[in-house]
């Protein structure tokens, strides 16, 4: 993994909350990555409704992944480059704020089952961890 790179919350549930053969894969990218605000919140409420964590374990969880990870903040900024994206692209309203914080966060690739595998949000590429 060459450069910075950013999760999408899909693949902190495999990492975190589920048990098959995905999750091995998704726990090695989690050091050293990079996640928004948004994703961290997307995990803690995945954790609460699928996974019927109670609140002490979510912030424990939560805790532990930005204990392990650099967290992009949500900005004004990221907003306004986020509704950009959604325009330019065609993306969902978070999809496209997920690429916004990765590219604030100057990520070259977005590992994230939710999109196009090998597409090109410059100066994103997505790539699908699980293919």
């Amino acid at each position: 993994m060459k450069g910075r790179y950013f999760l999408d919350t899909n693949v902190l549930v495999y990492a975190l909350l589920d048990e098959d053969e995905k999750s091995e894969q998704a726990l090695q990218l989690l050091d050293g990555a990079t996640i928004s605000v948004q994703v961290l919140n997307e995990l803690a409420n995945v954790a609460r409704k699928k996974a019927k964590l109670d609140w002490p374990d979510i912030q424990a969880l939560t805790g532990a992944v930005a204990e392990l990870t650099t967290i992009e903040p949500l900005t004004a900024e990221t907003h306004t480059a986020g509704l950009e994206i959604a325009e330019r692209y065609g993306l969902s309203l978070y999809d496209s704020m997920i690429v916004a914080a990765a590219i604030g966060a100057r990520c070259m690739t977005l590992y994230t089952e939710d999109m196009q595998h090998g597409q090109l949000l410059e100066p994103i590429r997505v790539v699908n961890p699980f293919r």
